[in-house]
């Protein structure tokens, strides 16, 4: 099985293209068409991680943060993020990393810490804009279904929870062939009218280019009449963050402690605590401060995350509980939720958990 084959699998939960702006997710070292001997899943593809996979005969490495995340002038092993590449390209190890495009998926990051604290009801917290397209096309009636189960099938259709959504209005098309065209319908040189359905389906943006396939290779005519419309709507599955509720109210120490169970911490930094119960919790894996306003916003009584400066602990406004576990510890899941997709979709492929602790960050507690 050649490495596309994974990554392709991976990119249709958490596509490229919902990553943000400033990162650095996909392929960063190796080539597509290698054949993969076997996958380890990590938070961080240190150099370490890398001896570990050629160690255990894996030639794929899928890390949550991107080990190169600016640009190297320079690969000489002044440092690690230079050695670990050094590494990993003399043994023909691949590095794949998926990071905030995970993030912006109800499915990825941010689900996981939530499974492991038993939250419910769970939605994104703040939904990544521009997400939506609408395509409007113009269909011979007869040919109707054929090209919009093509649609559907391509990815089309899709709002919410529904599947298979669409809009059409029928009314006569007109053409006149020119020189040289071989018109499905009608005959070169005479103007044709044909009974036809303006068809509308909704279509995420990171499917457009599948669908526009689809719709191509589908439709019966040589030149298809077509538009694309950006939508202004939110994808409820999409964005930063999540929000949730805990199944029943509980006690603040009750929850700091839960999370300290869940996520073996040995410190938690948070506000002062208000002394009232929790039962809505905003959380935001990794550096999560640009959502304090939006946990506030939606009535969360805690705002799990992590990377918080002594200020922006005010930004809580004694309206609610910020709790700052650790960078590293809030996503510490995150390779057993990359190592879940893989061994659900190949079960009888090598996929592994890796065994190094790359956390860079240790604790003094005393004695």
């Amino acid at each position: 099985m050649q490495i596309r084959s994974i990554l392709s699998e991976l990119e249709l939960i958490a596509p490229l293209s919902l990553q943000e702006s400033y990162d650095n997710a996909g392929l960063l070292t190796g080539m597509p068409d290698w054949e993969c001997t076997g996958v380890i899943c990590t938070l961080d593809a240190t150099e370490e991680v890398v001896l570990e996979a050629i160690q255990k005969g894996c030639n794929l490495i899928v890390a949550h943060h991107p080990i190169i995340f600016g640009g190297l002038k320079k690969i000489n092993g002044k440092n690690y993020v230079e050695k670990t590449i050094i590494t990993a390209i003399k043994n023909d190890v691949a590095i794949y990393a998926i990071h905030t495009n995970l993030d912006n998926v109800l499915s990825g990051v941010n689900q996981k810490i939530a499974e492991k604290i038993g939250l419910v009801n769970c939605t994104i917290l703040q939904p990544k804009p521009q997400q939506l397209l609408k395509l409007h096309t113009f269909v011979p009636t007869q040919q109707l279904e054929t090209v919009r189960s093509a649609l559907f099938q391509a990815g089309a259709g899709a709002i919410g929870l529904y599947r298979e959504a669409s809009f059409g209005m029928e009314g006569i098309g007109t053409f006149t062939g020119g020189a040289g065209t071989n018109p499905t319908i009608g005959k070169p040189g005479e103007r044709t009218a044909v009974a036809e359905t303006r068809l509308e389906v909704l279509v995420p943006a990171h499917l457009q280019s599948q669908v526009m396939r689809a719709l191509i290779n589908s439709h019966p005519f040589e030149e298809v009449a077509y538009d694309w419309v950006l939508l202004q709507n939110t994808q409820a599955d999409i964005g930063s963050g999540l929000l949730g509720e805990l199944p029943e109210p509980m006690e603040e120490k009750g929850v700091l402690q839960l999370l300290s169970t869940a996520f073996s911490l040995s410190v938690i930094k948070h506000t002062p605590l208000l002394n009232k119960k929790i039962h809505r919790v905003a959380l935001c894996g990794g550096a999560g401060s640009f959502l304090i306003g939006k946990a506030l916003a939606a009535g969360a009584d805690l705002y799990i995350t992590a990377d918080l400066k002594y200020h922006e602990f005010f930004d809580a406004n004694q309206r609610m509980v910020l709790a700052d576990i650790g960078h590293w510890e809030s996503e510490q899941y995150t390779s057993e939720l990359l190592v879940d997709i893989l061994q659900r979709k190949f079960p009888t492929f090598a996929v592994l958990k890796s065994g190094i602790h790359t956390n860079p960050v240790r604790y003094f507690t005393g004695g």
